[in-house]
């Protein structure tokens, strides 16, 4: 083998070293980054495994309590009751009540309270992870003693009278479902009505869930009844309303609770400030009865927190510049006076008897209706306490000098 050929070999075993060299190098990285890749992959594994492993517990937990409330809304012999399944809501009216707010928007108000209540109950619904079987009823009752809740929620200010009837009015009307019960005078006596409406509810395997406002597990009026529901295995069926101020530290049993803090406020009901017999409460929710005249309702005269009895020395019409009272409002005693108590220039807080409040009738017939003044349809008919027909009809002196108040269309027709 001559010298060229010797080197030409040796070149290419080289060159083929080379090659094996750096191919084998370039096998070592590659499976050292297999290596890394492998060891992530583990690694990710076995968190994916005890993700799942805590998911998996977490699903038993829940079906375990899906079973529970599904068997909640079944018969005893585990078949479907045919019924609707029952969602209730009871208030302690003595307790909580609704914000003053709402309170003071009276009738609307009332209605728009009815709307919060449901919304906030049916999103809590909503948010339950049990299927409900049929068509849910919905209920709400509020119990209250309406004297007491009267007398505390004026005698603090915080709405009127009028405001308060025409919020329960706007709340009983917002679904025949929804009741405003009065429970009458008698300590607790809203506490032992809820706490048998309880103990008898939840019992009804048609009862999905019952929600309470007002009903304290410190209270030992209501705590008797909760281990009663407890040992039955019912307690699944109870859900707390939260209102405002609600102390929340003293957690007996293990009841979910709803927080609607922006509707529900616990109520300090102490005792008014200028307090009322027995006798005298009593009479103060009755209306004092009138005669009717030209059309127009029976005047009623409501007894008020403070009220008083007109001075027989001064015009009923005029202000007793004495002392300075202003006369009684003829919305307010004849039919209903929009502006309320507090906005209102005339004084709601007379006691007057049913000739005086005849007197008033027949003086505010003397002035003219501003509806019909105005052009415009009046939208209380024949109750307006206001004048629709001048009282000298189509002889009025004053018409034909053009200076007579009854200035609508039709007010001089005989």
């Amino acid at each position: 083998m001559t010298t060229q050929s010797m080197s030409t070999v040796n070149q290419q075993m080289d060159e083929a070293l080379k090659s094996i060299l750096s191919l084998s190098k370039a096998t070592i990285k590659h499976n050292m980054e297999l290596e890394v890749r492998v060891a992530d992959l583990e690694m990710e594994l076995l968190v994916w495994k005890r993700a799942h492993s805590v998911a998996l517990e977490a699903s038993e937990r829940d079906n375990v309590h899906i079973a529970s409330l599904h068997k909640q809304i079944t018969n005893p012999d585990g078949s479907r009751e045919n019924g609707n399944p029952l969602v209730l809501c009871v208030i302690n009216g003595q307790k909580i009540f609704f914000n003053q707010a709402l309170l003071m928007q009276g009738f609307m108000g009332g209605q728009n309270a009815a709307q919060y209540l449901t919304k906030a109950i049916s999103d809590y619904l909503t948010s339950e992870t049990v299927q409900i079987f049929g068509r849910v009823s919905f209920w709400v009752s509020i119990y209250f003693n309406k004297i007491e809740l009267v007398n505390t929620l004026v005698g603090q200010d915080v709405c009127s009278r009028e405001q308060l009837e025409g919020f329960l009015a706007g709340f009983s009307e917002a679904s025949p479902r929804f009741t405003a019960v009065d429970v009458g005078i008698g300590e607790g006596a809203a506490d032992r009505k809820i706490r048998e409406y309880i103990q008898t509810y939840t019992r009804l395997p048609e009862t999905f869930k019952i929600f309470l406002g007002g009903c304290y597990e410190s209270d030992a009026r209501y705590s008797s009844a909760f281990d009663n529901i407890q040992s039955e295995n019912l307690l699944g069926k109870l859900v707390l309303l939260r209102s405002l101020l609600d102390d929340c530290t003293d957690q007996t049993f293990a009841i979910p609770a709803l927080n609607v803090e922006k509707l529900l406020v616990q109520q300090p009901l102490h005792p008014s400030r200028q307090q009322l017999t027995p006798l005298s409460m009593a009479a103060s929710m009755e209306p004092v009865a009138g005669p009717s005249h030209g059309g127009l309702v029976s005047p009623q005269s409501p007894v008020c927190i403070g009220m008083r009895y007109p001075d027989p020395r001064y015009p009923l019409h005029k202000r007793n510049h004495r002392t300075e009272t202003p006369p009684p409002c003829n919305e307010h005693y004849l039919m209903a006076c929009s502006k309320g108590a507090g906005a209102c220039k005339y004084s709601h807080d007379y006691m007057l008897t049913p000739e005086q409040l005849a007197m008033l009738a027949a003086n505010a017939k003397k002035a003219p209706c501003n509806w019909l003044k105005s052009g415009l349809r009046c939208p209380y008919g024949d109750s307006c306490c206001w004048g629709h027909v001048c009282p000298n009809g189509s002889r009025c002196f004053h018409l034909s000098k053009g200076k007579c108040w009854f200035k609508g269309e039709g007010m001089h027709n005989t």
